[in-house]
């Protein structure tokens, strides 16, 4: 039987999938939900025949996983992207299902992948090629944030930024003149709408400026902490499986 798994921060869609799947009698390994729990998944069990894997998860972009660890599995994109996306899982050879997704689009997916297997194992070795594309089509990047203070509406330049903080289920924007605002975007899609040269998520709950940093320290766990100019409400860490790529972040 044909083994997948699932990676998919949105947990009600990818219960949705795997009853999909379970009705082309293909077996569901596992639900992932983030990319941190994808690469543990990986460095701990052998690769599946397929994987379902969402582009945007909780903790950052899914091309994050194939940063660290080598994937041989064949791979089908579940998106809510169009247009720039789909022109480059095309150029790709990629395959890819735009969400919500149809019963009968899975179904000539998967029977796509069984005509092609093992060939498929050649999708893994686009991840590069894909990601670059999807960076040249979202070069426009925000200027500016709004958030109504009672019956005005107030714009944060995103130059004035130090950091994007999430706290119980809200979403703040810290300023480097010390003043904190709700904003209504989750951290999720403002991790898309900032320059990623000049902002970098940490972790779950933080988006840090590179130019409001003020100092990096060592830290438990082969983590780091983070000190910004102003920011001292909450410690900023870095979570483990980040701190490489982060390292190369701040160097560029």
């Amino acid at each position: 039987m044909l083994k997948t798994i699932i990676i998919e921060d949105e947990k009600p869609a990818a219960r949705r999938l795997e009853r999909l799947l379970e009705r082309n009698e293909i077996k569901c390994l596992v639900k992932l939900h983030s990319v941190a729990e994808s690469i543990k998944w990986f460095e701990n069990n052998a690769q599946p025949d397929l994987i379902f894997l969402d582009i945007q998860l909780s903790d950052g972009l899914s091309f994050e996983i194939f940063e660290q660890v080598k994937v041989t599995s064949a791979i089908i994109f579940t998106t809510a992207y169009d247009e720039y996306a789909l022109k480059a899982f095309k150029l790709n050879s990629i395959d890819y299902l735009l969400k919500p997704i149809d019963s009968d689009e899975l179904a000539v997916a998967i029977q796509k992948f069984e005509t092609l297997h093992p060939q498929t194992s050649n999708f893994s070795m686009n991840i590069d090629n894909l990601k670059a594309l999807l960076n040249v089509e979202t070069t426009t990047y925000k200027q500016h944030f709004t958030t109504q203070i009672g019956q005005h509406l107030k714009m944060i330049k995103t130059s004035d930024i130090e950091c994007f903080f999430s706290e119980d289920k809200a979403t703040f924007v810290y300023t480097i003149s010390g003043k904190t605002y709700v904003l209504d975007n989750p951290l999720e899609k403002i991790s898309l709408q900032v320059n990623p040269k000049e902002f970098y998520r940490v972790n779950r709950k933080f988006i840090v400026n590179l130019n409001t940093i003020n100092d990096i320290i060592s830290y438990t766990n082969s983590r780091l902490q983070i000190k910004l100019k102003s920011f001292k409400e909450y410690d900023i860490i870095v979570s483990r499986e980040k701190v490489k790529d982060f390292k190369e972040w701040i160097s560029n």
